[in-house]
């Protein structure tokens, strides 16, 4: 699942992103409103967080502007607290609006709820062959045998199922990584893209030496299915 978290206070954000990778999530973070509205205008995401006090464009009006393009579920995350504020953000088309200060707990909570919703990704299981990944419960199974991943082998996998046939850089991946925020040595990618084929086939992930890793798509005749 991918979220695009829209937060202009540094450290919240860098909590809210944290804990939001640390659930298995792919997320990126954008701290204006003009940034906001073109990643959601532009980007694919599965659900948005959105503060609705920004620098350059108010919350309400990216709410406004977005909503007859775009049905992804979006959470209004934001200070105000008056009825009026919370009734005019539903109006808007919110799907869920959460005062500040809260628990994350709960905000993961409604995350789920909203994600629940029909016609999710969620409920989309990604399939390489015999290997299976589903974002639902984050599991990984080869031939219906479950696979015990790391929550970083995780988010890389995700990241390259999600993106198959797309050669992502290393630092690509190390930014969909739990902590990435924390140092990250040079050969972190590579450590976890050799522990990930000692338990998946070697052939599923390909490497382009100086550029990154990508995953093809297999015929029905490569992968053993039809």
């Amino acid at each position: 699942m991918n979220i695009l978290l829209i937060e202009d206070d540094p450290l919240l954000g860098q909590g809210i992103l944290k804990s939001l990778k640390q659930q298995g999530y792919l997320a990126d973070w954008v701290q204006d409103g003009h940034t906001a509205y073109a990643a959601l205008n532009e980007g694919n995401y599965d659900c948005a967080i959105l503060d609705l006090g920004l620098p350059h464009r108010d919350g309400f009006d990216i709410l406004k502007s977005i909503r007859p393009q775009k049905k992804l579920p979006i959470l209004i995350l934001t200070a105000r607290d008056t009825l009026e504020e919370k009734i005019k953000g539903l109006d808007l088309g919110a799907d869920d609006y959460l005062v500040k200060p809260f628990d994350v707990e709960e905000l993961h909570a409604r995350l789920r709820a909203l994600l629940r919703r029909p016609p999710m990704l969620l409920e989309k299981i990604l399939r390489q062959g015999a290997l299976t990944l589903n974002p639902a419960n984050h599991q990984a199974r080869y031939n219906d045998r479950l696979i015990e991943l790391t929550p970083n082998e995780y988010q890389i996998l995700l990241a390259l199922l999600i993106h198959k046939n797309k050669v992502l850089t290393k630092e690509q991946l190390q930014q969909k990584m739990n902590g990435w925020y924390d140092e990250i040595n040079s050969n972190t990618v590579e450590v976890h893209i050799h522990n990930l084929r000692k338990k998946i086939p070697m052939s599923f992930i390909k490497t382009i030496r100086g550029v990154g890793y990508w995953v093809p798509s297999l015929t029905s005749e490569e992968d053993g299915h039809v």
